[in-house]
């Protein structure tokens, strides 16, 4: 694994951090300061810089150690509670407020600080001595224990590990990672670095090198259940259900009553369609912790999937009833796209997402909650201002970047010419199961698909990953931005390769589908690979779901995603992957001619039964009537569209985008002459 660590990080070739600004540089020397226990100098240097940063968490935190030691422990106290209204989630605060209620000789509140510390970062060695000690006077003599026992396991870990593993709680990843791959160049087995590592690829979305090292740490130790739990989140994250359905078993045959293990295990079944078995699940951890918001939150997940829309309500309200500040229960109220928020939900919503100190996650649902809802109410001005916000704060937790997408674009294009795909025809899987639903979100590729998965011989599944992670397998891990590996890989593959990826693919996605003999795969980013779909899966269908361009790109925009198309956090980025849509999808109608249905959503929302008609004689399917009464279908759907795919077709969405005219002007302009497409 020595060239793991030697890479140049999970950030390679993108913004890394770059050098020390002042203030870090200041705030540096304002720590030594307080190691040379020259405090009155370290306090003054601090507020001062306050002056300038005064939302700064680290000065903050000086200005509050320094306040301690010289004895100002009001005063310190005060300041940790200014810092705790603008950085909530940063755990040495909460040890800092314990030591100055040890100073002030009040035990009990000390131990409750200390307790929140640990609670949010476990590698705080100061907190768990002092747990042990105060836990010890008063007379809680297994806590006690369970507090030495983490200071001897921390004690039993290298500095670098632990240090890294507390930056990393404090989310100081690029830092932690720095210091964890330092670590692992020279004990490259360490499982507790490896296991660091994994969690950090997994907070930054590198799910393959997460995947990689949380296998090789379970080879080294089989029996590391917190690994074997970390696995199984990444497997659901690369839609790998069934290895994380063998994977979550083993947890919970080890240890049967642990929420955490049992909560994954429902997740997993969710993935794999077995909703009534996820229900039971998370409603029998709800019967032992009936305040458990985010087990309310997934309950109401699965009954909206499943169409049980009032019941989905009812926990969603009863998740923002238990967390006020619970920005997803509210936006998945939103999301719901039929429901309408009260007067008081508004108005509640507003108070938490300016609430100082209020979380980036939380702010975001809020803001894109309270988008739809002054949409609703007809306050296009205020909806864009709060749907704007949502993806500017959305936008700085992503790393997307519009020049790779445009760049493969351009290297399908470049490789995937009519004499290339001549040379191969006869390659593949001859089975004729799939049909490939692409294009953009909220293009209705969902409406499509439910008058598809409506007729008799066709399986409706869901946006299956089964050819994004062939793609990642074929980029391999050097994924060099000068020379990549995909899509040049696929000239090596034999016909005979190409069959056996063609029927891989079949046979992995088997798990997703029933007996009939046809099925769905609605992942719309495959739109970037129809050539690897088509010399695998020649005889595979193909349908290109269009949409108006302006109504299609501003329907993204106001759409918060739980995971991926990270193109839709700005009106600009937007702009760029739908011109690459376009371009491409125009490239293979000229080099796969008649291999390609386009359906334009207007045109279904004008001519149901014509473009009904037109899908099914493409799929080569006989009509069946139910096709049209879509709505009526009972499915498991878990795209956007989900409640409005169960009501009969409509055309007042169509023109949407018109009353936001005002504010589109960027979008317009970047769009160019695709903007009337």
């Amino acid at each position: 694994m020595q060239e793991l660590w030697s890479r140049g990080g999970f950030l390679q070739g993108s913004a890394a951090p770059g050098q020390r600004s002042r203030i870090e540089t200041e705030v540096i020397r304002l720590q030594d300061l307080l190691r040379g226990r020259r405090f009155q100098e370290a306090l003054a240097g601090a507020q001062a810089l306050l002056d300038e940063v005064p939302e700064n968490r680290d000065v903050l935190y000086t200005v509050a150690v320094a306040q301690r030691y010289l004895g100002r422990v009001p005063a310190a106290l005060a300041t940790l509670q200014r810092l705790e209204t603008l950085h909530p989630g940063y755990s040495r605060l909460f040890q800092e407020r314990g030591h100055c209620l040890v100073a002030a000789d009040n035990p009990g509140a000390a131990t409750a600080a200390y307790l929140q510390a640990v609670h949010i970062n476990s590698a705080l060695p100061a907190s768990w001595k002092a747990l042990e000690v105060l836990l010890r006077a008063a007379g809680q003599l297994e806590d006690a224990r369970n507090a030495a026992a983490h200071v001897s396991k921390l004690a039993s870990l290298p500095v670098a590990v632990v240090t890294a593993t507390s930056l990393f709680a404090d989310g100081e990843v690029f830092e932690a990672e720095r210091i964890i791959r330092e670590f692992l160049q020279t004990h490259g087995d360490h499982i507790e670095g490896m296991r660091l590592l994994a969690l950090i690829g997994m907070k930054l979305d590198v799910l393959d090198d997460a995947d990689f090292l949380l296998e090789s740490v379970l080879v080294f130790a089989p029996d590391y259940h917190l690994a074997r739990y970390d696995h199984v989140r990444v497997l659901l994250q690369r839609h790998r259900h069934t290895q994380a359905l063998e994977e979550s078993r083993k947890l919970i045959a080890h240890d049967p009553q642990n929420r955490n293990y049992r909560a994954v295990h429902a997740t997993v079944h969710v993935a794999l369609g077995d909703h009534t078995e996820a229900l039971r699940l998370y409603r029998e951890l709800l019967v032992e912790t009936p305040e458990a918001a985010d087990v309310h939150l997934s309950v109401a997940h699965v009954l909206k999937t499943i169409g049980q829309q009032q019941e989905a309500i009812r926990s969603y309200r009863e998740a923002a009833r238990i967390r006020p500040s619970y920005g997803d229960a509210y936006w998945s109220l939103a999301n719901l796209k039929t429901y309408r928020f009260g007067d008081d939900e508004i108005a509640a919503m507003r108070v938490e997402e300016a609430r100082a100190g209020a979380e980036i996650v939380d702010r975001y649902h809020l803001c894109f909650a309270l988008g739809k809802a002054f949409e609703d109410r007809a306050d296009y001005a205020t909806s864009f201002h709060f749907y704007d916000q949502g993806n500017s704060l959305k936008k700085r937790e992503i790393r997307y970047r519009p020049e790779l997408i445009e760049r493969n674009a351009a290297l399908q294009a470049a490789l995937f010419t009519r004499p290339f795909l001549a040379a191969r025809r006869g390659f593949g899987s001859e089975r004729a199961d799939p049909i490939f639903i692409v294009g953009l979100p909220r293009s209705g590729s969902t409406l499509i698909e439910q008058i598809l998965a409506s007729h008799s011989l066709v399986e409706g599944t869901m946006e299956l990953a089964d050819i994004p992670r062939l793609v990642q397998r074929l980029h391999g891990r050097d994924q060099g931005e000068a020379t990549p590996r995909y899509p040049a890989a696929i000239v090596d593959l034999t016909s005979e390769r190409l069959r056996e990826l063609g029927e891989k693919y079949l046979t992995d996605t088997q798990v997703y589908r029933t007996s009939k003999p046809f099925f769905i795969d609605k992942m719309p980013n495959n739109f970037r690979h129809l050539g690897l779909i088509y010399l695998m899966l020649p005889n595979a269908k193909i349908i290109d779901a269009r949409r108006q361009a302006m109504a299609c790109c501003f329907s993204n925009f106001k759409q918060l995603f739980a995971s991926g198309q990270e193109f839709t956090y700005s009106l600009e980025d937007i702009a760029r992957y739908y011109r690459s849509y376009v371009e491409l999808m125009a490239h293979w109608d000229a080099v796969l001619p008649g291999k390609i249905l386009r359906v334009d959503h207007e045109s279904v929302v004008e001519d149901l039964e014509g473009n009904v008609r037109r899908l099914l004689e493409f799929c080569g399917l006989p009509f069946e009537p139910q096709c049209l009464e879509f709505h009526a279908t009972q499915r498991s759907v878990r795209t956007a569209s989900s409640e409005q795919v169960r009501r009969p077709i409509f055309r007042e969405g169509l023109d949407q985008w018109r009353r936001y005219e005002p504010w589109l002007s960027p979008l317009r302009e970047a769009l160019g002459e695709h903007a009337h497409a």
